[in-house]
């Protein structure tokens, strides 16, 4: 029936379903330069990839056969999208599976930056013996998140998910999007109730001069969203978490924006310069890192696996 190349490893619960419906999963990982040859020595019909793979346009042009090209994810920068089209190849992604585990990372860069625990987990095997009354001392003036603003840049699904954890822990939220005016939010629980919220597009710079917190879910884009004067807008002390792609954010202006006291910390999933993020930031004291994990999760992977072999399946029938 077909022939599926997943180039950045696929869940099991994908490579199952699947195969269950008669297509051949391979899960060789095969360099980017040897990509075309692998692709037509063994008749490859759909290339799933996630971030690492690139498909542009010189490798959609020698693997005329080609007739799927699926993105494990939300993010489609690594694929010549409108190209592929124009040559007749469907292009998928699963932009649903991954928003939940996303949304929670923020909120684990968000606790970890207002309690100082990415300082705290570095000082305390060091000192945390002999200094224990200073570190006690250093790390007393913590903030909580509740009755605070969250400013979403960005409402689409991984935005909407923040939201919707931002709300149930007691925040306001403030979003800003060019593609979605007024908005329902609805929060769930685990007993089958629910709480709806009825919210509202800011402009950009109300967003920023009014929130505590500022987290940043936008594509990839050409030139930054935020710079010098988007970090000077926002209130004094405030916090700002990109978990969305590298380049969106000035990373200059932002260490500026720092060691001038006028953002008081960031949280950063993704970097201008990855996978080598400058070493200013990697060592920077008020900035929480993690190594672009934000769709990591084990359950994330399973629906994106599920969600990818869905397609795979319609598409190839």
């Amino acid at each position: 029936m077909g022939k599926v190349l997943a180039n950045d490893e696929i869940a099991q619960s994908g490579i199952d379903a699947l195969e269950k419906a008669g297509i051949e999963v391979i899960t060789t990982r095969v360099a980017q330069e040897q990509l075309a040859n692998f692709i037509n020595k063994n008749n490859i019909d759909a290339l799933l990839v996630r971030s690492a793979t690139e498909v542009h346009k010189p490798l959609i042009d020698a693997c005329p056969q080609l007739k799927l090209i699926g993105r494990g994810g939300i993010g489609m920068d690594n694929i010549d999208v409108d190209y592929a089209k124009s040559k007749g190849i469907h292009v998928i992604n699963t932009p649903e599976a991954s928003a939940e585990s996303v949304a929670e990372l923020v909120f684990a860069h968000l606790l970890t930056a207002v309690r100082f625990l990415h300082n705290a987990n570095r000082d305390m095997p060091l000192e945390g013996d002999s200094k224990f009354k200073q570190l006690k001392k250093s790390y007393a003036n913590g903030t909580e998140l509740r009755g605070k603003t969250l400013g979403i840049i960005g409402f689409g699904t991984i935005g909407k998910a923040t939201t919707k954890i931002a709300l149930a822990l007691g925040m306001k939220v403030l979003f800003t999007d060019h593609h979605t005016q007024k908005e329902t939010v609805k929060v769930s629980f685990f007993d089958g109730q629910s709480v709806e919220f009825n919210l509202e597009n800011s402009d950009l710079k109300t967003v920023l001069e009014d929130s505590d917190f500022v987290s940043l879910h936008v594509p990839a884009q050409n030139g930054y969203v935020i710079g010098k004067k988007e970090l000077a807008l926002m209130k004094q002390g405030a916090g700002i978490i990109n978990t969305s792609r590298g380049g969106i954010l000035d990373e200059v202006a932002l260490v500026d924006a720092l060691e001038n006291n006028k953002i008081s910390f960031a949280g950063l999933d993704v970097y201008e310069s990855e996978p080598q993020p400058e070493i200013k930031i990697l060592m920077h004291p008020k900035i929480s890192l993690s190594p672009h994990i934000g769709a990591s999760t084990v359950e994330a992977q399973e629906r994106i696996g599920l969600e990818l072999a869905t397609q795979v399946i319609k598409l190839l029938k």
